[in-house]
């Protein structure tokens, strides 16, 4: 950033307690940026299988065990195969043991009639959506159906509590805007996307009907959305791949935990940092940084995009107005998750690591976890990765019952599930050990059958990948012997 930028926005923190962080996470500062440690489920075993058909596809601690399900091809209830790239997910439990899944499908591209089938459409020729699944706690027994048709790039989202997934769409493609960074045209598409849509878990597969975008929550490249129940605030990340991204949130015309469903017609507003214009909040910064914030309007958060419109024009079409304003810049935002009276957030490649991290992108890091307490509007740098080694682009993310968050890496190499204790240490849960797939990505962890079942519940988690290799693992053991 400019030197002088730089210099107000260090004072910044200075001035706002940089070194002070309340409730969880306080042994930051204390803890030094250290390989992974062992908080007590022992280390990663290589030969525990696949409870499906016995190959070995996850390292995972010492009486944990898993079973892969939903897969890429499988059938669907009415018919048609399971869709690919499976990606954000939410569990909600139901009665005799059984757990359904929402889950999300990143599926880009555009086809004429190629929607989803067996679920009215939002856009015949967008080619995403969510399924959802309906399973025991241990994977088996698997009935999959489409319960949201016709949207795109469907990334993450998150889980409200009446018992609905909001599902984001990171796009903002349509008939309106020329093709996006992969070149592909829109022609087909006949909506506009970039939006965010409301799917409830209790739909029966033949109940299933069209989903409306809530276009008020804006359009931009949205990944991930977390309900504050405190206010019935509704957070949103904007994973904005080449340029910087913001922190939202909408407050939606009537408080949706009267209503119990996200309103359109409310009002968007970009996270700012007081008394700094356009904070570079990507940059490196110490575990533990904190800064007061306060929150920008979005006049125009569903703009009406002019003939001719880029895709890249299109993608800065909302955040240019934060940023006129002063918002905070971040680097890809992903996902967020509310737990312990604070929304915790990545930044993918935020950070400035020892050795230069990725190339492509806004931001060179290898990765940002940070926490935002509303009831104070406080922000705090949770934990930087110091190396690759260390943390490797963390995406989706949840907390678990004792508030230990859990991290699922997008990384280049292998890809691991982390995780984050209060107290501030960094561990490996599990990693991606699929012969050849290493890299694949984790998405969409959420815990199930919370205090349920002895033994005390399960983690669901995707593997987000092509046909015919994306599918879903229940993942369940001894949590008590660790901080899960």
């Amino acid at each position: 950033m400019p030197e002088l930028n730089r210099r107000s926005f260090l004072r910044a923190a200075a001035v706002t307690g940089s070194l002070a962080v309340a409730g969880p996470f306080q042994g930051l500062l204390a803890t030094s940026a250290a390989a992974a440690e062992d908080p007590g489920y022992g280390p990663l075993l290589t030969s525990i299988p696949d409870m499906r058909d016995g190959k070995v596809r996850l390292h995972v601690p010492a009486g944990f065990n898993y079973r892969s399900f939903s897969w890429a091809g499988d059938p669907l209830v009415s018919g048609g195969i399971v869709p690919a790239r499976q990606d954000g997910m939410a569990a909600f439990d139901r009665a005799r043991g059984r757990t359904r899944l929402v889950r999300n499908h990143e599926v880009n591209g555009n086809k004429a009639g190629g929607a989803l089938p067996d679920c009215p459409p939002y856009d015949s020729a967008a080619l995403g959506g969510t399924t959802t699944v309906e399973v025991f706690r241990t994977g088996s027994g698997a009935r999959t159906w489409v319960s949201c048709s016709g949207t795109q790039n469907n990334c993450s989202g998150g889980q409200m509590p009446w018992g609905a997934w909001i599902t984001a769409e990171e796009t903002v493609n349509g008939p309106d805007v020329g093709p996006d960074f992969t070149g592909v045209s829109n022609a087909a598409l006949t909506k506009p996307h970039g939006y965010i849509f409301e799917v409830p878990s209790w739909q029966e597969p033949d109940k299933v009907r069209a989903r409306l975008p809530i276009t008020q929550a804006g359009r931009f490249a949205h990944e991930s959305v977390a309900l504050d129940p405190n206010t019935g605030y509704l957070y949103e990340t904007e994973d904005n791949f080449a340029f910087p991204s913001g922190f939202y949130r909408y407050k939606a015309p009537v408080d949706p935990r009267r209503t119990l469903t996200i309103r359109d017609g409310g009002t968007l507003e970009m996270l700012k940092v007081k008394g700094v214009h356009q904070a570079d909040l990507w940059v490196g910064l110490k575990n533990g940084t904190t800064f007061d914030t306060e929150w920008v309007p979005i006049a125009d958060p569903d703009p009406t995009m002019p003939a001719g419109t880029t895709n890249d024009q299109a993608l800065v079409a909302v955040s240019s107005q934060g940023l006129a304003l002063g918002a905070a810049k971040f680097s890809r935002l992903e996902g967020v998750t509310y737990g312990r009276g604070r929304l915790y957030f990545t930044s993918t490649q935020g950070g400035t690591p020892d050795e230069r991290g990725p190339s492509g992108g806004f931001g060179i890091g290898y990765g940002q976890v940070w926490a935002y307490d509303p009831l104070r509007e406080k922000l705090t740098m949770v934990y930087e990765s110091p190396s690759k080694r260390t943390l490797d682009l963390p995406d989706n993310l949840t907390i678990s019952p004792r508030g230990t968050v859990l991290l699922c890496e997008d990384g280049t190499v292998d890809n691991y599930l982390r995780g984050l204790t209060r107290d501030g240490r960094l561990f490996d849960f599990a990693r991606n050990a699929i012969p050849g797939r290493e890299g694949e990505e984790f998405a969409g962890a959420t815990f199930g059958a919370i205090g349920r079942i002895a033994g005390g519940m399960t983690l669901f988690v995707n593997i987000q990948a092509s046909a015919p290799n994306s599918f879903s693992f229940a993942i369940w053991g001894p949590w008590q012997n660790g901080p899960f």
